[in-house]
């Protein structure tokens, strides 16, 4: 049972990964600037969802975004982990839905340092309502006032940081900081705890080698952090591993 639950979310985490690329490129643009809506060629792009959904492949220009197959592959690890981590239970579901969403996200401030708040407000808000139905159903392993709770209050916390150094911390990590908070709080505040300094810690110390290696190169000394690297990437590791600790201690 366990192993086929697993094939089966790597299999549909395969399938949402496939739809990653498509999205991404469209997404990944500086602010201010509105979404792609042709590709590299010039051609405008179509499909479901209006030009939303569907492989990141034009037949003119070929292949354009980040690769399908290592978002593929990506997203169908993750999902397989959570399954494993999770059971057959009500969350998994959730898990599941947010995981495309996460990677989506990831991808997208890797390539331009911004997390779009068409992903991260309804990540948010799907996680709690997805979460509060799991726990009306029974059989779930969570609290969902601790989920709401937890996205309170790491949302606040990261609000905390942005005040204290925005230019090293940007609202869009904040919005994203409330989803993972929900996320994470769900089961319990040591996850919650765990998970944001798993993802506060990968983010330092990916910014001290990049710090190393910028005085080393000896380029772009005044540059900030804000504009060298992505903290939305280490924040959903750190969630995911966070989401992983506390679904296996739950079972």
């Amino acid at each position: 049972m366990a192993v086929m639950l697993m094939v089966l979310a790597a299999g549909y985490g395969a399938a949402a990964g496939l739809l990653v690329p498509r999205a991404a490129y469209r997404l990944a643009v500086e602010p201010g600037e509105a979404w792609r809506d042709r590709c590299p060629c010039g051609r405008p792009v179509t499909g479901p969802a209006r030009g939303w959904l569907g492989p990141g492949r034009c037949r003119a220009c070929g292949p354009y975004g980040p690769g399908a197959v290592a978002s593929a592959l990506v997203t169908a690890a993750v999902c397989a982990l959570l399954a494993a981590a999770t059971g057959a239970r009500p969350e998994l579901a959730v898990w599941l839905a947010a995981a495309p969403v996460a990677v989506l996200l990831a991808v997208v401030d890797w390539r331009v340092r911004r997390l779009p708040d068409v992903l991260t407000l309804p990540l948010a808000a799907g996680a709690a309502l997805l979460l509060g139905l799991a726990a009306f159903g029974g059989g779930a392993a969570g609290v969902w006032s601790g989920a709401l709770l937890g996205g309170l209050t790491l949302g606040g916390f990261y609000f905390v940081l942005y005040l204290v150094n925005p230019d090293g911390m940007g609202l869009g990590d904040v919005k994203l900081a409330i989803g993972l908070g929900v996320t994470l709080g769900w089961y319990g505040w040591a996850i919650l705890i765990s998970g944001a300094f798993m993802g506060l810690l990968l983010g330092a110390l990916y910014g001290c080698g990049l710090l190393l290696r910028r005085a080393r190169s000896a380029e772009r000394r005044n540059d900030g952090l804000k504009q060298a690297m992505p903290y939305g990437p280490f924040m959903i590791i750190g969630a995911l591993l966070g989401v992983l600790l506390g679904a296996a201690a739950a079972a």
